[in-house]
């Protein structure tokens, strides 16, 4: 294993959490659209991407215990603690590619949380909704039987 084949690997990683961002970013679009049709379609997209990076993390695990015996370092040595015993220019370039993967997760990290509060909200709204058609229109009970809106208190214009 060499240092460019460690970098050539971080960089599909790195595409691989751009595309990631990309399809969250598009599961964002339709959750705040109310385009939801197309929920189920963008999160399988974005099952697929977390698949493709999961592989990625296999091959850079193995490569980087490869690696490591010629570096002199752990086994489970982090990036940065690879950035750090590698020779120049790959110190510069394995430190940027942690950089890069700092700020993207981040972005990841955003990106998943705002999508939960999304959908979170969504789900809130449709039991919100949910139960005021049961207050204000004739449903069926489990029998198969209608059963008449609850008789709450209404309010009425007396104005007219």
């Amino acid at each position: 294993m060499t240092l460019k084949a460690l970098s050539d690997i971080l960089w599909r990683e790195r595409e691989l959490l751009e595309q990631l961002v990309f399809k969250l970013e598009v599961e964002q679009l339709l959750l705040t659209s109310g385009r939801t049709t197309r929920l189920p379609l963008a999160t399988r997209e974005v099952e697929h991407v977390l698949e493709l990076i999961r592989e990625a993390e296999l091959g850079r695990a193995a490569e980087i215990d490869a690696l490591t015996g010629t570096l002199g370092v752990d086994p489970d040595a982090s990036l940065l603690e690879l950035a750090r015993t590698a020779p120049a220019p790959w110190d510069g370039i394995l430190s940027e590619h942690r950089e890069a993967f700092i700020r993207i997760t981040g972005e990841i990290s955003d990106l998943a949380q705002s999508n939960r509060d999304l959908l979170s909200s969504s789900h809130r709204a449709t039991q919100e909704t949910l139960m005021g058609l049961h207050e204000s229109v004739q449903t069926y009970d489990p029998t198969g039987a209608t059963t008449p809106p609850s008789a709450g208190a209404q309010l009425l214009d007396e104005t007219s």
